[in-house]
C-alpha cells in the first residue's frame, strides 16, 4: 500500500494494481459480460476511483455495459494528525505513531461487497480488506447470511483463506513437492461453496497441481496465529475443529472442508500503517573456488570496513546496521547447519541500512573494487550495481469501528455501510494449550525427522513469522506435540529471534494446536529482521522457516510410521 501511495503521489491516475486491469479482466471482458461473471478485487489500492476509470475505460472501448462499484473509507491518511494526538501505539511494540508514516489502511471486511452485489454490481473494486473477504461477500450475497450468522461467516471466511493465495492451496509451495504434477500448468483453486459453509476445494480439469489433505491444512495454518481467535472484521473465527476430508473418487482433486466456527467480531478494524525508516542497500555477487564461503564473507567484511572508513573521513555516521549472509553455506541454519560442509560455489549477500542515502551510494559504488583487489572467484555482480531504496517499517493498531465511514459507490450514487449493532469487546484471551501425554508415549529406539511425520508451512505478519506443522497421521500427533515445545522451537529458532524490546508481551515463542488436523501452529515473535522490505536478511517473511523445521530430529521413538501403518489398516 506504500508503495501505491508513491505511485499516486507521482501521479493521479497511479495508485492501484493496473494487472488488474489490463491483464485480468480486460482480454476477458466481453466474456465476463456474456457469461453474467461478477467479479470483486481489492486491486483498487489506495486509488479505487482511478481502477474503477480505467475498468469504465476497458468496457467502453469493448462496447460493453457493466456496473463498476468502488468501496471507500480504509484510507485513514486524512485523519494522520488526529490520530498521532490521540496517542495510538503500535500493537507489537508499543512505540508511538511516527511521524513519517507514509500510508495507513484500515482492514475492511465483506460487508460493503455485499452490499455492492446487492446492487446489481458487475464489478466491485476495494481498497485495502481482509484477503478472505473478497470470497466472504459474494457469498452472505448468494445465500443471504446474515452478519450474526458467526459459523456461517467463519466458514465463508475460512474458503477465502484457503484460496487467497491461488496456487498454494493446489500444491504451490508443498512439503512434498516432489508429487506435484506439472508446475508449468498448475491449476488454480476452485471452492464449490454449500449455504450450510462445508465447501469442496478444487481446482479445473486437465490441469496440474494437487489438492489433497496436506496442501489443503498447509494453506490453513498458512499465516494465522491463534486458531481459535483468527480475528476478521466480520467475525472472529475458530478453525481448531476444522476438518478437511478426501471427496470420494477424487483424491487428488477434491477435498472437502468442514467445521468452522464464528463468534462475533471486534469493535475495531485492524490498521496497517508504513512509515519511512531510512534506506537499504543490498549486494548479491557470486563466488567459486576453493574455500568459497570463507571468501565470500571476508569480502563483505572488507568492504564494509572500506567503506566506514570513509565515512570517517566525511563525517558521516556508521551504519545503522548490516548483515553478511553466505548463500550456500547453509547460514540461514545457523548452528544446525551440516558441519562438513564445504560448497565451491555461493553467493555473498551483503545488505546495510543507513539514515543517510548518500552513505549507501558509497557503499553501492565501492562494491565494485572487490572485482579486482579482493578474493579470487568473484564472478558478478547479481543485476549490476546495487541502487538504494528507501525502508518502510510496519506500524499496526486498532481503530474504533464506528469512526471510520465506508461506503460503495456506483453509478454516482454513494451508500454509507453501517456496522451491525456493536458487540460487546473482546480481548483475546491465553490460549490453553492440551497437556501433553508425553506420560502414557512409549518410547524406542527409533529416530525420526520431522519431515518423516509431518508437514510444514510458515508465512509472516509484520516481523512475526508463524510455522504450521500438520501430522501426515493422527498416531504420530501425540509425539510431535511431546518433541515441539515452545522451548524446544524456541532453542531451534535462536539464531534468528532477537530481543524483544518494548515488546509486551512474555515469551517469544507461543504454540497453539488444531485438532481437527492433527496440528500445530507456532508463533514466533521478533523473528524476521524487521520483516518485509525492512528486512535485510535473504529470508525476510519466514518462507524458509517450515522447511528449516524438517530436519529436527524425533529421538527415542518407537516405529511410528509401521505403527500408523497397522492402525491405518484396521
Amino acid at each position: 500500500m506504500s508503495l501505491l501511495t508513491a505511485a499516486k503521489q507521482n501521479s493521479p491516475n497511479f495508485g492501484f494494481a493496473p494487472d488488474f486491469v489490463s491483464v485480468a479482466i480486460g482480454p476477458l471482458i466481453k466474456d465476463i459480460k456474456r457469461k453474467g461473471i461478477r467479479v470483486v478485487s481489492n486491486a483498487g489500492g489506495v486509488n479505487v476511483y482511478a481502477c474503477a476509470d480505467a475498468l469504465k475505460q476497458v468496457a467502453k472501448k469493448a462496447d460493453v455495459d457493466l456496473k463498476i462499484a468502488v468501496v471507500t473509507g480504509d484510507d485513514l491518511m486524512t485523519s494522520k494528525e488526529e490520530l498521532s494526538t490521540s496517542g495510538v501505539t503500535d500493537m507489537i511494540s508499543g512505540i508511538k505513531l511516527p511521524k513519517t508514516v507514509q500510508s495507513m489502511n484500515a482492514y475492511l471486511g465483506a460487508g460493503a461487497i455485499t452490499k455492492a452485489l446487492n446492487q446489481g454490481a458487475d464489478i466491485v473494486v476495494t481498497g485495502r480488506c481482509v484477503d478472505s473477504a473478497v470470497v466472504l461477500g459474494p457469498l452472505q450475497h448468494t445465500f443471504g447470511w446474515k452478519y450474526n450468522d458467526y459459523d456461517l461467516l467463519s466458514a465463508g471466511s475460512l474458503a477465502g483463506h484457503l484460496v487467497e493465495c491461488g496456487a498454494q492451496v493446489t500444491g504451490g509451495i508443498y512439503t512434498d513437492w516432489h508429487t506435484v504434477p506439472a508446475w508449468d500448468n498448475i491449476g488454480f483453486p476452485i471452492v464449490e461453496c454449500s449455504d450450510d459453509g462445508t465447501f469442496i476445494v478444487t481446482k479445473p480439469p486437465q490441469t496440474g497441481g494437487l489438492v489433497s489433505f496436506g496442501t489443503v491444512a498447509e494453506q490453513l495454518v498458512y499465516e494465522i496465529g491463534n486458531p481459535k481467535q483468527y480475528m476478521l472484521p466480520d467475525v472472529t473465527c475458530d478453525f481448531s475443529q476444522v476438518q478437511i476430508q478426501p471427496v470420494p473418487g477424487k483424491e487428488k482433486e477434491a477435498m472437502y472442508v468442514k467445521g468452522a466456527k464464528g463468534s462475533p467480531p471486534s469493535n475495531h478494524y485492524k490498521v496497517s500503517a508504513t512509515y519511512a525508516d531510512g534506506y537499504r542497500l543490498t549486494v548479491v555477487s557470486t563466488v567459486a573456488g576453493p574455500w568459497a564461503a570463507e571468501k565470500a564473507r571476508r569480502t563483505g567484511e572488507a568492504i564494509l570496513k572500506r567503506t566506514r572508513r570513509m565515512f570517517k573521513q566525511l563525517g558521516i555516521t556508521d551504519y545503522t546496521k548490516t548483515l553478511i549472509q553466505v548463500i550456500g553455506s547453509e547460514q540461514t541454519y545457523g548452528p544446525h547447519a551440516y558441519i562438513d560442509n564445504n560448497p565451491r560455489e555461493v553467493a555473498l549477500w551483503l545488505a546495510a541500512h543507513h539514515s543517510n542515502k548518500k552513505a549507501l551510494e558509497i557503499l553501492a559504488r565501492e562494491v565494485a573494487p572487490a572485482g579486482t583487489g579482493m578474493a579470487p572467484g568473484l564472478m558478478s555482480l547479481v543485476g549490476g550495481r546495487p541502487k538504494v531504496s528507501p525502508v518502510l517499517k510496519l506500524f499496526s493498531f486498532l481503530h474504533p469501528k464506528d469512526k471510520i465511514q465506508v461506503k460503495v459507490h456506483m453509478d454516482d450514487k454513494e451508500e454509507i455501510v453501517t456496522n451491525p449493532t456493536p458487540v460487546k469487546e473482546e480481548q483475546e484471551t491465553e490460549y490453553d494449550s492440551p497437556i501433553s501425554d508425553s506420560s502414557v508415549l512409549k518410547s524406542g529406539s527409533h529416530t525420526f525427522r520431522l519431515v518423516d511425520l509431518a508437514y510444514t508451512r510458515s508465512g509472516d505478519k509484520g516481523n512475526s513469522s508463524n510455522i504450521g506443522v500438520i501430522a501426515r497421521h493422527p498416531y504420530f500427533m501425540p509425539y510431535l506435540r511431546q518433541a515441539l515445545t515452545e522451548d524446544v522451537v524456541h532453542k531451534y529458532f535462536q539464531h534468528v529471534l532477537e530481543p524483544m524490546e518494548n515488546n509486551r508481551k512474555t515469551k517469544q515463542v507461543t504454540r497453539y494446536e488444531l485438532p481437527g488436523i492433527h496440528a500445530l501452529n507456532f508463533i514466533l515473535e521478533n523473528s524476521l529482521g524487521g520483516g518485509g522490505i525492512a528486512s535485510l536478511r535473504c529470508d525476510p517473511q519466514g518462507k524458509a522457516y517450515g522447511q528449516m523445521l524438517l530436519d529436527m530430529k524425533i529421538e527415542n521413538v518407537p516405529n511410528l510410521v509401521e505403527m500408523a501403518e497397522i492402525i491405518s489398516d484396521q
